[in-house]
């Protein structure tokens, strides 16, 4: 089990390292993390919902996402409250109060789960959650030392040296754990070290012989590495040689924004999301992103001024995208008369397509291959949303196959709208959004092949700067 002493510590992209590592030393390889707290999510091939890093973990060890392989994920809807899905299925909505009493019942999710993998794969590769050493959660903890403490796993501490900090980091947290929790880890792993190494070994001599842990080794800053974020929203790409300028909203709520990773990485797009009163540029394309909860962010919109920009946008013929829960605030209304995702009641969107929504306990998940109703442009995407949507603008789809059309295009061509997640993956249809945007040669770069590279980058760079071998003797203990 990988642990941190912070979140963002480096947890999900060294179990995603790790679990690459041993898929090509031959074994039979799967991630696990028992609670997840993230809104990137994404739908299983058993037609289910687990965090995003699962996902991407799941493609290092070449195994298709499970919901087993992240049995509690945790979707915050407001600072206080949550849906709680296990098994990948939406169960309820609770408080942080009511879910740290609720959390008994999840660990048995929790263990059934893990049951499951250990008998079909011959490695599991746990991630913790946020700091084992966050002493308001440690009573009944599923997600660090309590799962670790139930199924007798050892574990790593992963501690980021680029934040400051990293030998307070470590030993308090080693501190503040109970004794047969300290016991339980074997050491300890330096992420995203700049500089010479020999600079650093008086510290980790006095690191192991302060704690007698070992350390594992330092794993250097890997400039540019892209592995799919859990949660955390990089901003801006900075390029100077964009062609085309692409912009959106940071949503409070915002969800899946790994959506628009291919755009960011493209060189000849200048991509930015726009945060809480940031000076909204002009731009050739605004993309409104999915949400958790998509009346209070619209309402987030309104507050920012974003519904007179986008109209002003429009007159100058800008292009306008919604995806999911920015597909839905594209209509006219957005009903929740049950209160699925707050308070019951509705609310007055954009009206730039004439069509309602109306969200519902059930949520639709689903993988699906279609094309855009423009072109042969193939796009594998997933739909994970609650709501149904109707109006005379559906009779105008974005996105075609032989069982089902999905989202809208408006009748000058300006605006196109979606449920599909994953819209810009495929080589074809990214170049053909961008062209429709305004990109007048388009090469999209091969995402798929760019994930790839990017796992085989890190498990290199761990196979050179941490010793494997010394980690997989743990595997017999």
């Amino acid at each position: 089990m990988i642990q941190g002493t912070t979140s963002d510590a480096g947890k999900s992209t060294f179990v995603a390292g790790l679990c690459r590592i041993l898929k090509r030393r031959g074994f039979s390889v799967a991630p696990f993390k028992p609670q997840n707290m993230a809104l990137n999510s994404a739908v299983t091939s058993d037609g289910g919902e687990i965090g995003r890093a699962q996902a991407v973990q799941a493609q290092a060890c070449g195994v298709e996402p499970h919901t087993d392989m992240n049995p509690v994920l945790i979707k915050p809807s407001s600072d206080t409250g949550a849906q709680i899905i296990i098994h990948g299925k939406a169960v309820t909505d609770m408080n942080a109060v009511d879910y740290h009493h609720y959390k008994t019942t999840a660990m048995s999710a929790v263990l059934e789960s893990h049951r499951r993998l250990c008998k079909q794969y011959d490695v599991i590769v746990v991630e913790g959650a946020g700091s084992p050493a966050e002493i308001n959660l440690r009573d009944r903890d599923i997600a660090n030392m309590g799962f670790a403490e139930a199924v007798d796993c050892p574990v790593l501490i992963i501690a980021d040296i680029d934040k400051g900090g990293v030998f307070a980091h470590l030993v308090g947290t080693v501190d503040l754990l109970s004794t047969s929790e300290q016991q339980r880890i074997k050491g300890f792993i330096i992420n995203r070290f700049r500089g010479d190494k020999t600079l650093l070994d008086p510290g980790l001599d006095w690191l192991s012989q302060h704690t007698h842990k070992t350390v594992y080794g330092v794993l250097p800053y890997l400039h540019g590495l892209h592995i799919e974020a859990e949660d955390a929203l990089v901003t801006s790409n900075n390029n100077p040689a964009a062609k085309i300028k692409i912009i959106a909203p940071a949503l409070p709520r915002i969800s899946n924004h790994t959506d628009f990773d291919p755009l960011r990485l493209h060189p000849a797009v200048d991509f930015e999301y726009i945060g809480p009163d940031q000076n909204i540029p002009p731009c050739d394309l605004v993309i409104l992103p999915g949400s958790k909860s998509v009346r209070d962010d619209y309402n987030w919109l309104i507050n920012q001024h974003w519904p007179e920009y986008l109209n002003r946008h429009l007159r100058y013929n800008g292009k306008i995208i919604g995806i999911c829960g920015g597909f839905q605030m594209l209509g006219q209304v957005v009903h929740d008369p049950t209160g699925i995702e707050g308070n019951a009641g509705s609310t007055t969107c954009l009206g730039f397509f004439d069509m309602e929504t109306e969200l519902t306990k059930d949520k639709k998940l689903a993988q699906q291959t279609a094309k855009l109703s423009t072109s042969n442009a193939v796009i594998k995407g997933y739909e994970i949303h609650s709501g149904i949507t109707q109006g005379p603008a559906l009779n105008h789809p974005l996105i075609i196959s032989d069982h089902f059309t999905d989202g809208a295009i408006s009748e000058d061509n300006n605006i196109i709208g979606t449920y599909l997640h994953g819209l810009f993956d495929e080589q074809s249809a990214c170049n053909e959004l961008l062209k429709w945007a305004g990109l007048k040669q388009a090469e999209a770069i091969d995402y798929t092949a760019l994930k790839e590279r990017e796992i085989n980058r890190l498990a290199d760079a761990m196979e050179k700067h941490i010793d494997i071998d010394a980690i997989l003797k743990l595997l017999n203990k």
